[in-house]
């Protein structure tokens, strides 16, 4: 019988500005691992996304990630705490209780990618 099992799923999200990018993301309080030829590796726990120095503005645009954790208010604190709006420009939305039994809130990367933290209730 064949292996079928997964090991891991990660998403390439682009960057503008690539140093910027990465800036942002351990600011935010993900880990880089690794970076090599435009692509760096960040991940937070077992969670991981893969930066690549590419960007095209409908692309990113059109880009979410969703991260879905334990206590939603405890990561809003930490965004909030974390600078991004003063050093970046970027705007973190409120907590918001969603008709789909979810809190959760939203802000956008250097390169307009939109990340939604949330919380199932």
């Amino acid at each position: 019988m064949a292996n079928l099992n997964a090991v891991e799923i990660k998403t390439f999200i682009p960057a503008k500005d690539f140093a910027i990018s990465q800036q942002f993301y351990l600011d935010i309080g993900f880990e880089k691992r690794s970076e090599g030829g435009g692509v760096a590796y960040f991940c937070f726990q077992h969670c991981a996304f893969l930066l690549q120095d590419f960007y095209v503005q409908p692309y990113a645009d059109n880009f979410m990630m969703h991260l879905l954790v334990e206590d939603v208010s405890a990561w809003y604190d930490a965004v909030q705490q974390s600078g991004i709006a003063e050093k970046y420009g970027s705007k973190i939305s409120e907590l918001v209780d969603q008709p789909w039994r979810m809190r959760d809130f939203v802000f956008s990367d250097p390169s307009g990618v939109l990340w939604r933290i949330g919380q199932n209730i």
